[in-house]
């Protein structure tokens, strides 16, 4: 295997991985909104994700810093095609980050609805808006022979990348949802499991056109043996989560995400960003990497530290593990 080949493979885990765990994350501060029915009850869910939310976020910076060392060219086109978007994401994460840490900062009712507002639509539309750019990367988009992006911000919004970031907004939701059951006691815990039901069911009709969709346009044998797992995680995930196991539902809903990443870099494998102008103007895995020189270093500095990374992050879970529920949030701070 080449290394640039290796590379991909590595970026590809990266973005599942991120995806994995900022996925519920997202959902989580969507579900604020939509499951809690009070501040106490939206303070539950944020602890949820309190310990962890911020070790997520590293995921994007790692799988964004490899794709800048790894394939130079597909990062310039990507971040300079896509500015806008990638920008508004930009924003909401910091907004949102801050938002986590100031909403407790005063007892004022107002000032804890704003945060809480911003913590909604903060998590809402990046989860919408991977999903666009990822769709818009595997479907293609206008790329120049000097490898530009020579499109425009409303070619990216083609009825395929819409209903894209339809399908990763739902699908996060419904993560979220499984994630808020398998960490909350009570009454939060059984709505959380109806609200996964709701939500898992839109993901399969919404899931099924896009990737179906997908697999007709840039498939192959191994897109499609991802698509079949994604089906099946779904429907374990949502069987699971009927019968009250929320450890395994969460588990097939994190295979969920997980399949559905892998099977679109696998359709656009050996492809990095086609182009819908010119076939033979496409970025590559061979056209757009780095010197086989940078590749290794990155390849021996990976090894070493990557584990380390996993390791801590693992023990940081481990030891977040438990149940909460509104009787574990202290009265002086349930608003």
């Amino acid at each position: 295997m080449h290394l640039h080949d290796l590379w991909f493979i590595l970026i590809a885990v990266l973005w599942t991985g991120y995806f994995f765990l900022e996925g519920f994350d997202f959902g989580i501060g969507i579900l604020t909104r939509l499951l809690a029915r009070d501040t106490t009850e939206r303070r539950v869910l944020i602890n949820t994700i309190g310990p962890v939310w911020d070790g997520n976020e590293v995921w994007l910076l790692t799988a964004g810093g490899a794709t800048f060392a790894a394939f130079p060219d597909w990062y310039a086109t990507l971040f300079s095609g896509f500015y806008i978007p990638l920008l508004v994401i930009l924003v909401c994460l910091i907004v949102r980050g801050v938002a986590f840490e100031y909403r407790a900062k005063r007892t004022d009712e107002r000032w804890q609805r704003n945060w809480e507002r911003a913590i909604f639509w903060t998590s809402l539309l990046p989860a919408f808006l991977w999903g666009v750019a990822f769709a818009n990367i595997v479907h293609g988009v206008d790329i120049d022979a000097q490898k530009n992006y020579a499109g425009t911000f409303w070619d990216l919004l083609s009825p395929y990348a819409l209903l894209g970031g339809l399908t990763t907004l739902v699908l996060f939701t419904f993560h979220g949802a499984v994630f808020a059951a398998l960490k909350t006691v009570g009454d939060i815990r059984a709505r959380a499991r109806g609200q996964a039901l709701l939500f898992g069911l839109a993901t399969a009709v919404l899931a099924a056109a896009f990737l179906i969709w997908t697999q007709v346009h840039s498939g192959n044998g191994w897109s499609l043996a991802a698509l079949v797992v994604t089906v099946l995680a779904l429907a374990g995930s949502l069987a699971a989560n009927r019968l009250g196991r929320e450890g395994w539902a969460f588990a097939l809903s994190g295979a969920t995400v997980a399949a559905a990443t892998a099977m679109l870099f696998l359709a656009l494998f050996p492809d990095v960003m086609p182009s819908t102008l010119n076939p033979a103007w496409s970025l590559t895995v061979t056209n757009a990497s780095s010197s086989p020189y940078t590749l290794k270093v990155m390849t021996v500095v990976a090894a070493i530290f990557t584990p380390i990374v996993l390791l801590y992050q693992g023990w940081t879970y481990w030891v977040f593990r438990k149940r909460i529920g509104v009787q574990h949030i202290p009265a002086a701070v349930q608003h």
